[in-house]
């Protein structure tokens, strides 16, 4: 099997490796560069022989906007609960660019949409172009870009890491991948700020969308747009997980969950996929040492010298 394109999702990489990583790790300049280490040790560990047995063709390290306006528009409250990047963060976050690009690895980012946006752009247009991708993330937004082409790369513990495919999606969501928005906007999305349905959580979310394929259709069945008491019956009729409670909450919050799923939906943008090239250890390893990060560096020179 040819080896897929890793997709990295870095914001996610370098919140998560600034919070479990000590800020003691500093760099020459004396400040933090514990999520630097983190997200490069992360994407490293599929070319480590003992945890992966088919590196990945070409990088592609994806950012974004903290949120896309667009998403804000349509519902304030979207992302308004998180906290303020630490400023130590986002000095790292300044300073990946250029390490990741030192390394080969192609940084591709926007100024208008998410991280999440770039990194579907990319799997579907490796998919479209007979490749493979695999996205190195933990947003579950992107269970949704997962086909039989496009992975999501699961981070185990020890480094090691497995695959999230379309049958993984259906096991832990009990939906299929494609309706991962239309679950999102009924369940929610406490990560994001969208409450959901009032009263629906993930198991009869799954159940809904199961009977009725789309979040438009189970409107419709519920009764969306007719009256209260032709709804009421017709909810009763379409489906015996559509009890009279669900219906009323579905209609009572429709556009509002139409909205959720637009926000949920990721969207695409012209991308140029990545040439053909190998990683630059040697290279990477030289920044690394320029940043103070001589733990990464002798790791780096290790992965530039043949066994």
């Amino acid at each position: 099997m040819p080896a897929p394109l890793l997709i990295a999702d870095v914001p996610w990489l370098l919140y998560r490796s600034f919070f479990a990583l000590p800020k003691s790790i500093v760099g020459a300049d004396g400040q933090p560069v514990n999520a630097l280490l983190g997200t490069v040790n992360a994407i490293l560990t599929f070319y480590d022989a003992r945890l992966s047995a088919c590196p990945p063709d070409g990088v592609v390290a994806c950012m974004g906007a903290e949120q896309a306006d667009y998403r804000v528009r349509l519902y304030p409250p979207y992302h308004a609960h998180r906290e303020e990047m630490p400023p130590e963060l986002r000095a790292q976050w300044q300073q990946a660019p250029a390490l990741l690009a030192s390394l080969g690895w192609t940084h591709a980012t926007s100024d208008e949409l998410e991280a999440d946006d770039v990194m579907l752009s990319f799997a579907r247009a490796e998919e479209e172009r007979g490749g493979q991708a695999l996205l190195l993330t933990g947003d579950r937004d992107l269970y949704g870009a997962v086909t039989e082409r496009v992975a999501v790369a699961e981070l185990l513990k020890g480094g090691a890491h497995g695959k999230i495919g379309p049958e993984q999606v259906r096991e832990r969501y009990g939906v299929e991948p494609e309706q991962v928005p239309d679950f999102i906007a009924l369940r929610g999305d406490p990560s994001d700020g969208l409450p959901g349905a009032p009263g629906i959580g993930a198991k009869t979310a799954a159940e809904l969308l199961r009977a009725h394929g789309t979040l438009e259709a189970l409107l419709s069945a519920a009764g969306a747009d007719a009256s209260a008491e032709d709804a009421d019956a017709a909810a009763v009729r379409a489906s015996s997980v559509m009890r009279p409670r669900i219906a009323a909450s579905l209609r009572e919050n429709a556009e509002l969950l139409r909205t959720f799923k637009q926000i949920a939906t990721l969207q695409r943008i012209d991308v140029e996929l990545p040439l053909d090239r190998a990683t630059d250890f040697a290279r990477g390893a030289l920044l690394a040492t320029e940043i103070g990060m001589s733990r990464l560096a002798g790791r780096l020179n290790e992965l530039a010298t043949p066994a």
